[in-house]
């Protein structure tokens, strides 16, 4: 039952950590598994079954290269992961924004006492 959500999900997919290591990782361009496999402290077959669920939520899309299959980041798919995140940002920025009045404030009382 949890794969199925997973799966179809975004947000359940960049929830576990080492799915996010391999974006991470993918950051830096197109690799195959191998390589990914250097560059994260995960076996080959964990690799593969993360990469499996981070392409059927389309964060990563593969292409066959002779006998390897090279795999890259598709931030487009992150979009709703942005979009969510944006109304936070908003509110923080909000707040950061009467915490900087409010400091004005008191900086211009204090300068008329």
């Amino acid at each position: 039952m949890a794969r199925t959500s997973t799966t179809a999900d975004v947000f359940n997919a960049v929830a576990e950590a080492n799915r996010r290591e391999i974006l991470d990782v993918l950051l830096e361009g197109e690799k195959a598994v191998g390589t990914i496999v250097d560059d994260v402290s995960m076996s080959q077959p964990q690799v593969s079954k993360h990469l499996r669920v981070l392409s059927e939520v389309g964060l990563v899309s593969s292409r066959a290269e002779g006998r390897r299959r090279l795999y890259r980041l598709e931030p487009g798919h992150l979009q709703p992961f942005q979009d969510w995140l944006a109304k936070y940002e908003q509110a923080l920025n909000e707040r950061l924004d009467r915490m900087d009045d409010y400091l004005k404030d008191l900086r211009q009382q204090g300068e008329s006492k």
